[in-house]
């Protein structure tokens, strides 16, 4: 920021420092007060770490990785079908298990068996392999935690009894066979006249448990053995993939281990990165000590910010894995900030003791870390107002992070940055604390280098500008300053915006359910396996008529009928494979024939109906007199994609809605599709709230409103770049990929504040000139920051888990084009406004000191 301007000038449209002024004064206060007594600013932090980090003690009891619950809408309106539908049609899998009228996604163990070396799984071989796997997994004990069906266990696959019977194999059809629907059992089927199957691919087996009262608990235990030993039969003819109801969960839970290990890299990347930048040819002023304990203060705020989450019972998400990443890499810009800002006092006339010093560092710093930790902390604050748990949590825990990593720069490591400088007024070297001096000639080079140094009194002598500094201002500025070199950069932030905006519209949306386990999890050949060969045959829809309606009416009847109808005539169902009880009692009434058109002959003769088709019996909640709610069937084809998902859905919606009758569509899958009718509303919400809150900050903190008119272009411009981007990268916009969206917002504010504030406020004549002059101010810091910042993610790369991987794709997208943004674009369009928005003050050339977020040159 620039110099702190007289009091005598008042605010105005160029001028608006009306708040920056009384804010620079109480952090001169406060950076009097740590260095006057800096051992209470050190170990209160230290022990309030110490007490919030026994939050951690609750860990066990606020770990909350249930899918559904954290990754859905709190409120999504499937939720609220799926309790109607247990309500009014209660399942029994003791006695009367189906598996389509589950509300739930039930209790199973799926195996899918893909006939090797391209053959069909209805050979011989491929058959009797099948039957000794079907085999194998029986005798686990399967038939004591079976779901039942009229005494039996449920079949896993209608075909079983057939697959002995070649004959009855001959004439199988496809997708319907003898009145069996094969679509979900039968995969990768080629068939000839008359759909009579000729080969097929894959067959899936699906044994589904008892759920009701102490059996679930026995399905349970029966599942996580199958999944630690199961049956290892050498097949020649066919291979196996397997899935479990447990698996997504117990493979999601399981992501965080595999990220434990990162940490320690991370931290050594940070702290290696850190003290090679802050490394000093001077054995006494070098800063290592002050690089090691910007680490540990970082540290310190995720400690705090953690566990005080957990004492609170905020719930502890995977997805928060990725925080301390993120809070690492920032709490390391924050020690740049300071050290820059020391560094920078100490070349000032009239600033030798460490009050003063200090004063000024913090009137610099202080404020530019409060401006970039307020847009940041608002930024996630902003993002708890969504839909999805898992985002709230994030938000939560890294929003309160920023905050302690805030206070910890301000009170913590200003201590250490004084006890520093009483260490280089005692002319100590930095490693051993030795006096440095004395006749080294007699000693060991050795001995000198690390007990004594080379030279003494070194603290009292300036340091001169570092060589990036000198590269920005003599090379990289007049590089970008070129008029041709400006025309092209305008052409290539054509190019990225084109393609950004591009890439916006291709944005694929919700979060696909193999991305939550890891990459080499066995879930993922099964879910390869079923996309390939089941996909044709997607979820069989309930259509739920969801009050009392007269169906001895035939008016209702008929309006039944035309709603179901228009239902059937969606592109994503068949309507040759709808299911209805009230079509087969309507028929059965006319063959018969019985009276259905009053209330007591309607209602009396259902048990015909119930006779000759038992499972209809399970569709109908009927009372003494009245049918309170009833549903059917229909069968979906084709949906293969999250775009397909995301228009069947609709589409069911909104025909349902439209009918004369009350009807709702459910299916367990609709639980994980809610999410496609609030992540674009609720990122665009939390996006556009957020930017504006940046806005406004910008306008009361950074005293002059044509930066502010920037900062909003950047921020714009770069949610842009990376939602756009972010499809090129294969990343789908999800609640997890939300989370980085809204912390765009943060980090654009930081990378384009810098250059515009440092151009606005630059005495130099031309535009040319102060785009030179703010590159070679900020240039450097704003590169060191970028770096710092990838270097507390980078890691995450190496990550076997969407979610980690997620994290660090979008958080490197948003560095590289914030930092694109404030040292390429950001320039080169400043010099095409010349004079607009400086201050009429501004006459002469000055010597700007600015300082935010990656304000940090250690030479």
């Amino acid at each position: 920021m620039a110099e702190p301007r007289g009091s005598a000038q008042g605010c105005s449209c160029r001028n608006t420092d009306c708040l920056e002024r009384p804010l620079r004064r109480l952090f001169e206060g406060l950076g009097s007060g740590v260095a006057a007594c800096p051992w209470p600013f050190l170990l209160v932090p230290l022990l309030l770490s110490g007490g919030l980090g026994a939050g951690f003690l609750f860990l066990p009891q606020r770990q909350a990785n249930d899918i559904e619950q954290q990754f859905t809408p709190t409120s999504g309106p499937a939720k609220a079908e799926r309790d109607f539908v247990q309500q009014h049609f209660p399942t029994n899998d003791t006695e009367r298990f189906s598996a389509p009228r589950l509300p739930t996604e039930g209790a199973y163990a799926a195996v899918i068996a893909v006939a090797a070396e391209g053959q069909s799984v209805l050979a011989p071989a491929a058959r009797h392999d099948v039957l000794q796997l079907d085999a194998a997994v029986r005798a686990r004990g399967y038939e004591k935690v079976c779901a039942r069906i009229e005494g039996a266990c449920a079949s896993p696959n209608p075909l079983l009894p057939w697959l002995d019977d070649p004959a009855a194999l001959e004439s199988l059809t496809f997708p319907v066979s003898r009145g069996v629907f094969l679509g979900a059992a039968l995969g990768g089927v080629q068939t000839g006249a008359g759909g009579r199957v000729e080969s097929a691919r894959a067959l899936k087996l699906v044994y589904y448990l008892r759920e009701d009262g102490p059996a679930a608990a026995e399905s349970r235990q029966w599942l996580e053995g199958l999944l630690q030993e199961f049956p290892n039969v050498n097949f020649t003819s066919i291979e196996v993939t397997y899935f479990t109801s447990l698996s997504r969960q117990q493979e999601f839970e399981g992501n965080t281990k595999t990220v434990i290990p990162l940490f320690s890299i991370t931290y050594f990347l940070t702290i290696t990165f850190s003290i090679v930048s802050c490394l000093r040819q001077s054995c006494v002023r070098n800063n290592v000590w002050l690089a090691c304990c910007g680490v540990v203060s970082a540290g310190l705020a995720v400690l705090s910010s953690f566990g005080l989450m957990l004492f609170c019972g905020v719930p502890f998400v995977v997805t928060v894995a990725n925080a301390p990443f993120l809070i690492l890499g920032v709490g390391v810009d924050d020690m740049f900030i300071m050290i820059a800002s020391w560094e920078q006092s100490s070349r000032k006339k009239g600033k030798s003791d460490v009050k003063s010093r200090l004063a000024e560092t913090y009137g610099e710093a202080a404020l530019s870390v409060t401006i970039t930790t307020l847009t940041d902390v608002l930024a996630f604050y902003i993002g708890t107002w969504t839909a999805f748990p898992s985002v709230r949590s994030f938000c939560l825990y890294t929003g309160t992070a920023f905050v302690f990593c805030y206070i910890y720069t301000m009170t913590f490591f200003g201590a250490i940055i004084v006890l520093n400088y009483k260490r280089e007024q005692g002319n100590r070297h930095w490693l051993t604390c030795m006096p440095v001096g004395g006749d080294k000639a007699q000693k060991s080079c050795l001995y000198n280098a690390c007990c004594i140094g080379t030279c003494s009194k070194e603290s009292s002598q300036p340091e001169s500008e570092h060589p990036m500094s000198t590269f920005f201002k003599k090379y990289y500025g007049p590089f970008f300053t070129n008029k041709w070199i400006k025309l092209l950069v305008v052409l290539l932030y054509g190019t990225y915006l084109g393609g950004s905006i591009y890439g916006c519209t291709q944005i694929r949306e919700g979060i696909d359910l193999r991305n939550l386990a890891s990459d080499g999890s066995y879930v993922i050949p099964y879910y390869d396996d079923d996309d390939k060969y089941f996909s044709a045959y997607g979820p069989r829809v309930m259509v739920v008529i969801t009050e009392s309606v007269d169906y001895w009416n035939e008016t209702v009847r008929l309006g039944i009928e035309n709603c179901t109808q228009d239902l059937e005539g969606i592109s994503y169902v068949d309507k040759s494979l709808s299911e209805s009880w009230l079509r087969v009692y309507s028929e059965l009434a006319k063959k018969v024939p019985i009276n259905i058109n009053n209330k007591i002959n309607f209602i009396s003769n259902l048990s015909i109906l119930f006779n000759n088709t038992p499972s209809f019996q399970w569709d109908i909640n009927k009372t003494q007199d009245e049918i309170e709610a009833s549903r059917f069937f229909i069968q979906t084809v084709n949906v293969t994609s999250a775009v397909d998902e995301k228009n069947l859905l609709n589409q069911l919606r909104e025909t349902a809605k439209q009918c004369s009758i009350p009807l709702m569509v459910y299916h367990p899958a609709f639980i994980y599709y809610d999410q496609y009718l609030v992540i674009v509303q609720n990122t665009i919400q939390n996006v556009a709230v957020a930017a504006g809150a940046m806005l406004v900050v910008s306008l009361l903190l950074i005293p002059n409103p044509l930066c502010c008119l920037w900062v909003t272009f950047a921020i714009a411009s770069v949610i842009v770049g990376v939602a756009g981007f972010m499809t090129f990268w294969n990343v789908n916009l999800d609640s997890i990929s939300m989370i980085n969206l809204v912390i765009c917002i943060g980090f654009s504010v930081d990378f384009s504040a810098h250059i515009s504030y440092a151009f606005v406020t630059s005495g130099e004549s031309s535009a040319n000139e102060r785009a030179i002059e703010a590159l070679s101010l900020l240039g450097y810091p704003v590169l060191q920051g970028a770096v710092s910042t990838i270097l507390g993610v980078v890691v995450l790369a190496a990550a076997k888990a969407y979610i980690f991987r997620t994290f660090f794709k979008i958080m490197f997208l948003v560095i590289l084009f914030g930092a694109l943004h404030g040292l390429v674009f950001i320039p080169v369009f400043l010099t095409f406004f010349g004079n607009l928005g400086r201050s009429s003050h501004n006459t002469k050339p000055k010597k700007l000191e600015p300082c935010f977020r990656n304000d940090k040159d250690c030479p």
